[in-house]
């Protein structure tokens, strides 16, 4: 666990209303977003397991995720709540860059909820469960059951009373907080509900889903009140601006549409990548941008009003997305299986795991500055030609039980074969013979 500063790569001190930005300096695609009470400063959550906390042209790390960082969200100007793939919830002093781990759900989190008067957050887990975590004391969490399948997102009523939940089961149901008991059930999409967004005032309420359903339904029945689908699928990320004035919406395509909920008609419709989803949404504070994350390690910003010509996200593909025409067969599987996580070279590039540089012969668990898990630090394991074939033929999870390594495997021969031939030329430090 460490936390550094760092400058960005490019993050302009005073960035205007309406203007194209980037936020660079992650190692890898950015699953979360988060804007500051105040306007001030953003947050965002990455798949290289740390969060950014840019704010006058500087950019902090946050880190203490075992594994990808996939939610964040400010509970004030100085404190924020974070979740990921580890099951682990954190509460950030944003002052000293520390963390205060809240607890655990028995699966990834993937999306988090602060109440309005910043006492309580709700997050949403793949475990089937909402948790209820106090913010203010030492309370121990709740979890509210229910769901038949995992949960995708949550969101509070104003007063904080009434939780509405998104989960894979295709249902969007309600409950009391208080008491962890389900009040109702709004709706049944039928297919997975990915992302909720809530307008209490005007009683509505908009989601989008696995099978590229995007609506707008009343509050009191769960009668639609708009049909905004486009032949785009999944719908991944939906934000709101704060006046609840404008929408906006992200799909597994690549597309950014926006839209003014007073008339449901869209303001803005362009692609925001090369390839891949868009996974990650939220408006600056006055409304005028709209800040988005995908596969690329760098966080973008258009304004609203300004997107016909605006830059795409994914300047070049990832290199898992790339390369299969005049690459080995040994990078093939290093770039679909080992790149999103490992780089090459001594640098370790702000990645989700250590440098494979100078891998082989190096005992497992060895990397300085890189945190283990607590089974690949006692490990005996030396890595050789014989150890990565195995670990590849009976993944990590089998292998190495307890690792925080993703579950896969290469079942072929030859191609475990392809690719250690490639990472013992690929690692191999530039000093050797």
């Amino acid at each position: 666990m460490r936390a550094a500063l760092a400058l960005a790569l490019f993050l302009p001190a005073a960035v205007q209303a309406g203007e194209f930005f980037t936020l660079k300096g992650h190692g890898g695609p950015i699953k979360g977003i988060a804007v500051s009470p105040e306007g001030d400063a953003i947050l965002t959550a990455s798949f290289d397991n740390s969060l950014g906390h840019w704010l006058h042209g500087k950019s902090a790390w946050l880190e203490a995720h075992s594994a990808a960082a996939n939610t964040v969200r400010f509970v004030n100007e100085t404190q924020a709540i974070s979740a990921g793939d580890d099951f682990a919830l954190y509460l950030w002093d944003l002052r000293t860059a520390t963390p205060r781990l809240l607890g655990h759900h028995k699966g990834k989190v993937l999306s988090l909820a602060v109440s309005t008067d910043s006492t309580r957050a709700a997050s949403a887990s793949w475990d089937g469960s909402i948790g209820l975590w106090d913010l203010a004391g030492d309370g121990a969490p709740r979890f509210l059951t229910g769901h038949t399948a995992g949960v995708n997102d949550v969101a509070f009523a104003t007063d904080g009373t009434t939780l509405y939940s998104g989960s894979s089961d295709g249902s969007i149901r309600t409950w009391d907080v208080e008491t962890g008991t389900q009040t109702g059930q709004l709706l049944n999409n039928g297919f997975g509900v990915n992302t909720l967004v809530l307008n209490e005032a005007a009683g509505w309420l908009a989601y989008g889903a696995v099978d590229g359903v995007t609506r707008i339904v009343d509050l009191a029945t769960g009668e639609q009140i708009k049909d905004l689908t486009l032949e785009r699928r999944p719908i991944l990320a939906m934000a709101a601006d704060r006046k609840l004035s404008r929408l906006a919406i992200g799909d597994g395509e690549g597309y950014i549409s926006v839209i003014d909920t007073a008339t449901w008609s869209f303001i803005a419709d362009f692609r925001a990548t090369l390839r891949g989803p868009i996974w990650a949404l939220a408006f600056s504070a006055d409304g005028e941008n709209i800040h988005a994350g995908g596969l690329d390690d760098a966080m973008y910003s258009w304004p609203v009003d300004g997107t016909d010509d605006a830059p795409r996200m994914v300047q070049q593909d990832r290199t898992f997305l790339r390369g299969a025409e005049t690459a080995s067969n040994g990078e093939r599987q290093f770039n679909r299986k080992c790149s999103i996580c490992h780089a090459l070279g001594p640098d370790g590039e702000r990645r989700a795991g250590p440098t494979l540089h100078g891998l082989f012969g190096r005992p497992a668990g060895s990397v300085d500055g890189y945190s283990y898990s607590e089974t690949l630090e006692k490990s005996d394991i030396i890595w050789s030609a014989d150890t990565v074939d195995a670990l590849f033929d009976l993944g990590p999870d089998v292998y190495i039980e307890g690792s925080k390594m993703p579950m896969q495997r290469i079942t072929g021969e030859e191609d475990r074969s392809d690719l250690v031939e490639y990472l013992q030329e690929a690692t191999r430090p530039m000093t050797e013979d």
